[in-house]
C-alpha cells in the first residue's frame, strides 16, 4: 500500500542555521501520527516543510508522487493545514472564510460554484457552525474560530490534514472538542493525520503513534506507550516525569524536586 506520506532524509535550514537535520518519516493512510519534542526540535518546521511553505533538501512525497512535481494548487487537493494562529482578515464572515477552502477547484479569475457552496455548507453543519454562517470570524470565541480554522482545511477535500498545536489556545473542554472531532473525522472520512503537540498526555490520547524529535533528529518512534517513557522524557525534556496508565493512553505527570526538610 502506498504510504499517505513519505519524508525521506529531510533537511531544513531557518536564517542560515540548520533547523532538519536528516528526518525520515513514513505515514500510512488513515493513520495518526503527532510530533513530540522540546522547544526548538523543529515540530512545526517539519509540518511546514511538509506543507510546502519552507524550502528543504531530502524528498517528500504525498500518496506516492514526489511533492516537488505538485503544483500549488495540486498540492493544495491534497494537503491541507491548520497552522498555528493563522492570520483572521478583516470583516470577513465565517462562510466566506471557510469559502477559501475551495481554492484549488475554483478556475482563475472564476468564482466559486454551487457544489463548492454545498461543500462548505455540509462541513459547517458537521462541525456545528451553521449558525456562525454570518458572523464575523473575529467575533467568535478561541474554541469557535479553531472549528472554523478546522473547517476551511476541511472543505479542501485533501486526504492529508495537517495540526500544528491544534490545542494551544484552548481550553481543556474545548480541546477535547477539537480532537474529538478530528479523530471522529478521519475514521469516517479516511483522513491521515500528521499533528504536533506539546501536551503529552493528550498526543498519547489520540495518535497512533508518536514521533520525537530533538535537536532536528528524530530521537524515538513508536506507539504512546513506547515513546512516553519517564527516561525518554527526562532524557530529551529534562524533565521530572511519572507516567501512568490512562487506560486510553499514558499520562505524563510532572513531579516536583524535593526541596529541603
Amino acid at each position: 500500500m502506498t504510504a499517505a506520506l513519505s519524508i525521506v532524509d529531510l533537511h531544513v535550514a531557518l536564517g542560515g542555521a540548520p533547523v532538519l537535520r536528516g528526518v525520515d518519516l513514513e505515514v500510512a493512510a488513515g493513520e495518526w501520527v503527532t510530533v513530540i519534542g522540546p522547544n526548538g526540535a523543529g515540530k512545526s518546521t517539519l509540518v511546514r516543510a511538509v506543507g510546502g511553505v519552507l524550502p528543504h533538501t531530502g524528498s517528500i512525497a504525498i500518496l506516492g508522487t514526489p511533492a516537488a512535481r505538485l503544483r500549488r494548487r495540486e498540492r493544495a487537493r491534497l494537503v491541507a493545514a491548520v497552522m498555528q494562529s493563522p492570520v483572521i482578515p478583516g470583516g470577513m464572515a465565517v462562510l466566506d472564510y471557510v469559502l477559501l477552502g475551495r481554492t484549488p477547484y475554483i478556475p482563475p479569475l472564476g468564482r466559486e460554484s454551487a457544489t463548492d457552496v454545498a461543500v462548505v455548507r455540509e462541513v459547517l453543519d458537521r462541525l456545528q457552525l451553521t449558525r456562525f454562517a454570518g458572523r464575523e470570524l473575529a467575533t467568535l470565541s478561541g474554541g469557535e474560530r479553531q472549528r472554523v480554522f478546522l473547517a476551511r482545511a476541511l472543505a479542501q477535500g485533501a486526504p492529508l490534514l495537517l495540526l500544528d498545536e491544534p490545542t494551544s489556545a484552548l481550553d481543556i473542554g474545548h480541546q477535547q472538542d477539537v480532537l474529538e472531532l478530528v479523530d471522529g473525522l478521519r475514521r469516517s472520512d479516511g483522513l491521515t493525520v500528521l499533528a504536533t503537540m506539546h501536551d503529552l498526555s493528550l498526543a498519547g490520547e489520540y495518535a497512533d503513534r508518536l514521533v520525537l524529535l530533538a535537536e532536528g533528529r528524530v530521537a524515538a518512534t513508536g506507539p504512546p506507550r513506547q515513546v512516553l517513557t519517564e527516561e525518554l522524557l527526562a532524557r530529551y525534556y529534562r524533565a521530572r516525569v511519572r507516567v501512568v496508565d490512562g487506560g486510553q493512553g499514558p499520562l505524563v505527570v510532572p513531579v516536583r524536586p524535593v526541596g529541603p526538610a
